[in-house]
């Protein structure tokens, strides 16, 4: 993990073991360091350069921490605590971008979805590039890894959710006021890859196919863009 904001919820959630700081990152974030060593972690000093060496960024900010590793297993990620079962989840279906897996985990956590679930060959949510992308949200909520896509569908109805597939040429129009009662319900979104789409196993399994009507010209929605329309449509159904 690297960078201010994202150490700094690391730091806040208690999963940091060690913080690498350059002299001038310590005297830039000095509150940092005191939260970090008052959580326990081990600070050590080191150089510009071995920032450097350190960081996967073309410009280190002189911050990196060694943090747990935080997905946990499918059934834990599901329940919301004894008798409660979660109403909103996010399922990153053969997603292999880290920046788009990243994003997507950052935009559940802003619509307050219970987990999120990277199934098949989604990229690993520990991936740097996924974590920068989520700007601290990798903490923020659970995370399950499931190669079985199948059994993470399957994991998903059990628990009592509906699974709604975003898909560009789908049956339920999102704005179609009959919509409502289904978004609204406890629901699991399933989000395919920016290239392939979601996976044809996780069409076939689908309760509804959902699509977000395009009004304008545009050829589609971004990934990111389509997973925040669909979630905040859940959001705002359980709303009304």
């Amino acid at each position: 993990m690297e960078g201010a904001q994202a150490v700094r919820e690391a730091v806040r959630f208690g999963h940091v073991h060690e913080l690498f700081v350059t002299e001038v990152a310590a005297a830039r974030h000095p509150e940092l360091l005191h939260a970090a060593d008052d959580a326990g972690a081990r600070i050590v000093p080191v150089t510009e350069r071995a920032a450097e060496s350190l960081s996967e960024t073309v410009t280190p900010q002189g911050l990196v921490a060694v943090c747990d590793l935080l997905d946990v297993p499918l059934g834990e990620a599901l329940a919301r605590g004894p008798g409660r079962m979660s109403r909103l989840v996010a399922v990153c279906a053969g997603i292999g971008d880290p920046g788009n897996a990243g994003t997507v985990i950052r935009v559940a956590d802003a619509a307050g979805a219970d987990a999120v679930v990277l199934a098949g060959d989604s990229v690993d949510p520990h991936n740097g590039k996924a974590v920068r992308a989520s700007t601290g949200s990798v903490f923020h909520l659970p995370l399950a890894r499931v190669r079985d896509t199948a059994a993470a569908l399957d994991a998903c109805r059990a628990a009592g959710l509906v699974l709604l597939v975003a898909d560009g040429h789908g049956e339920l129009d999102l704005h179609d006021p009959a919509a409502a009662a289904v978004l609204g319900g406890p629901v699991a979104w399933v989000f395919g890859g920016e290239a392939h789409g979601v996976p044809d196993l996780a069409m076939e399994r689908a309760d509804h196919r959902v699509r977000v009507p395009i009004h304008g010209h545009a050829e589609s929605l971004n990934l990111a863009t389509a997973a925040a329309v669909c979630l905040y449509a859940s959001v705002g159904a359980r709303a009304r």
